[in-house]
């Protein structure tokens, strides 16, 4: 058995925090200089108690709009795909039965056995339930 290490395990999950943490410390650096000049234009002093209200408002308010939809539309989508629900395995429905009918028709007197085999051979994998896919 190999060992891999940590970062090729997880090679593109420390590329996404890279580029997160690299992202978020722009985000606030640049931030700075606009609450900087901003409150140069006023007349008044740069404090860090209004840039930071200011900055975790403008965070927060990214986290949840952009952020959280993305994890929710593709990680929720990944999860119940995982799981089989319905709305996830409509085209594969479709799709194997389709391929059970080719291979009934290609093999006429050994595609119910054909099909069994593979059943058998693949069960847990698919997520039908096996009467969905039996013309």
């Amino acid at each position: 058995m190999s060992k891999t290490s940590l970062w090729r395990a997880y090679k593109y999950g420390w590329i996404t925090l890279a580029l997160f943490v690299f992202s978020l410390i722009g985000h606030w650096l640049f931030g700075w200089f606009a609450f900087v000049q901003e409150q140069t234009e006023h007349g008044q002093a740069a404090e860090m108690a209004p840039y930071l209200v200011s900055m975790l408002r403008d965070t927060f308010e990214n986290w949840q709009s952009e952020f959280l939809q993305l994890l929710w539309q593709v990680g929720g989508l990944a999860f119940f795909l995982f799981l089989g629900s319905p709305q996830s395995k409509e085209g594969s429905d479709r799709i194997e039965a389709k391929i059970d009918v080719i291979l009934r028709r290609v093999d006429p007197t050994d595609g119910e056995g054909v099909i069994r085999d593979l059943d058998r051979r693949y069960a847990g994998r698919h997520t039908d339930r096996p009467e969905t896919h039996k013309d």
